[in-house]
């Protein structure tokens, strides 16, 4: 009998050449088949939308109580006759219903998060590693935060900007974390500004419920926004620009050649105003002054403005003998002698404005204008009078500051840093609309403010940036528009140009100075009870 042969065992070329076809036979049938479904798409959609319009139909139909679908059909019957009754009825009816079942058949699956490169893995990591002796403890049995860990778990969400660098990101914490003081909670927060990236603003929201932090890194505000004419009602001052997500209103600007929608800080003045007088704190070069020709501008539209100017520098010459400009003074017997006026016409409308009540009378028309009374670095003027033997100027303010609300009679106030120190007591009470200029530290914004920052201050702002806060309201970033004086020379030709077109035009006749407008004390008539009881709460 023949033996049979033994089967041929194949070698390692022909092994080799069989596992290429087979995968070359796989990515071909792979092509085909993404082909099949590109080709195939839209009326696999229409399908899947027509099966999902012929489930909701049965629901309805199963829903509708037995009694009504007699009705029912009668008018899906009416609709029906209608559309084959129109012309070309049943194309349309047709196209309707594969329009309607391609929009209900589209992909709902939400796109899957696209998993962090390589780089932006290392810097979670890192951001991982820096907060586990602190979000740590030995005696935890499942921890969050351990050393060689995941940040997978840690980490909930995280977003990168442009750069590289992480732009949003929302961290969990143990609960045994104390959250609640201000010592734990700077601790972290420096760490993460100085992980995540320096030279930017960081927002740090605390989730003491659900033991979360949302750290979001703010894009820098808009520092070239040219003084204009803001549309705001009467009273209503535009301290500057803020965040959109912090108000709940825009104003149209002019920017550039374009015309964008701006969040700003409005400060709100008048008789019924909660913050009556604004102090504004800076250092040297962060735009108080610019803040005050800001403010001065605005103002002149509706009111009068008195202005003392302790620098000496002549930062507000360009307001000097134009309409509504009282007086720009800037040396101490004329500061001396304005703010003496503006006590007496504080008092003087009082008056007028009681006697007018009594009568049942509208308030005098002169006594209705407002009148602003801009101080620029009162601290030069007090060490003066200190050393001339007068009295401070800041003691005239006692008035205007404390009724000045009942008189239409607004205070502002700007001063620096290292002349704080010599600003009288009636000043720190009742100016309860404040604002921040410069680099400043956390501390000495929650001095100022009563209340801490919202984000991680910079080392290095543009000039007229800050924040403000208008009486217990929240802090607000702000970002003063760029209002330089027209005289000085390093103003551009474009900025210089929209300052003097919101000049008031020059007075026809000389005003009267305010050292004629003063009277004798003997003459002023002294503020009554009654005037001070008829003033408004």
């Amino acid at each position: 009998m023949a033996r049979r042969p033994l089967p041929r065992i194949l070698s390692k070329d022909s092994a080799q050449i069989a596992r290429t076809q087979l995968a070359r036979s796989r990515e071909l049938a792979r092509t085909a088949a993404d082909g099949a479904t590109d080709v195939l798409h839209p009326l696999i959609t229409v399908t899947r939308g027509l099966r999902r319009l012929a489930s909701a139909g049965r629901r309805r139909w199963a829903d509708t109580p037995k009694d009504k679908r007699g009705p029912l059909l009668f008018l899906v019957a009416c609709v029906v006759l209608a559309v084959f009754l129109m012309p070309y009825g049943p194309l349309l009816a047709v196209i309707a219903v594969m329009a309607a079942a391609g929009w209900h058949g589209r992909d709902r699956t939400p796109p899957a998060a696209e998993e962090p490169d390589e780089s932006r893995t290392e810097r979670l990591q890192s951001l991982y590693d820096a907060l586990v002796p602190y979000f740590s403890s030995p005696a935890d049995p499942a921890p969050l935060y351990a050393h060689g860990g995941a940040w997978e778990k840690a980490f909930t969400s995280h977003e990168f900007d442009d750069a590289g660098r992480v732009g949003h990101l929302v961290i969990r914490y143990p609960a045994y974390f104390p959250d609640g003081e201000p010592e734990a909670r700077a601790r972290i927060e420096h760490l993460l500004t100085a992980k995540a990236g320096r030279g930017r603003e960081y927002r740090f929201a605390w989730d003491e419920e659900g033991n979360q932090l949302t750290v979001t890194a703010l894009p820098p505000l808009p520092a070239d926004i040219p003084a204009q004419h803001f549309v705001t009602a009467p009273g209503e001052i535009v301290l500057g620009f803020t965040d959109a997500s912090e108000v709940h209103r825009t104003l149209p600007l002019s920017y550039g050649e374009e015309r964008i929608d701006v969040p700003p800080v409005v400060w709100r003045t008048g008789i019924r105003s909660t913050e009556p007088h604004l102090l504004a704190l800076g250092h040297p070069g962060s735009g108080a002054s610019t803040l005050l020709r800001s403010i001065a501008l605005q103002v002149l539209r509706f009111g009068d403005v008195l202005i003392v100017d302790g620098g000496g520098t002549g930062e507000y010459a360009c307001l000097t003998g134009r309409d509504g400009v009282l007086a720009v003074e800037c040396a101490l017997p004329g500061a001396l002698a304005s703010l003496e006026w503006a006590a007496q016409e504080t008092e003087r409308r009082l008056i007028a404005i009681n006697l007018a009540r009594q009568a049942g009378d509208p308030p005098p028309a002169d006594a209705r204008r407002p009148l602003w009374i801009l101080l620029d670095r009162p601290s030069v003027f007090a060490h003066l009078a200190m050393a001339d033997g007068r009295k401070d100027p800041q003691s005239l303010l006692r008035v205007p500051l404390r009724h000045g609300r009942a008189a239409n009679v607004t205070v502002v106030v700007a001063e620096q840093f290292d002349g704080e120190e010599a600003l009288s007591e009636p000043v720190r009470q009742h100016t309860r609309a404040r604002v921040v200029l410069g680099p400043v530290a956390a501390r000495q914004v929650e001095e100022a403010l009563d209340a801490p920052p919202p984000t991680t201050p910079l080392g290095h702002v543009p000039p007229g940036r800050g924040y403000a806060r208008l009486g217990s309201g929240p802090v607000h970033r702000l970002q003063v528009p760029r209002t330089p004086d027209p005289y000085d020379d390093a103003t551009s030709d474009a900025d210089r140009q929209a300052v003097l077109e919101l000049l008031p035009p020059r007075t026809a006749a000389e005003a009267p100075q305010p050292a004629d407008l003063t009277k004798p004390e003997a003459d002023v008539a002294p503020v009554s009870a009654e005037v001070m009881a008829a003033e408004p709460s």
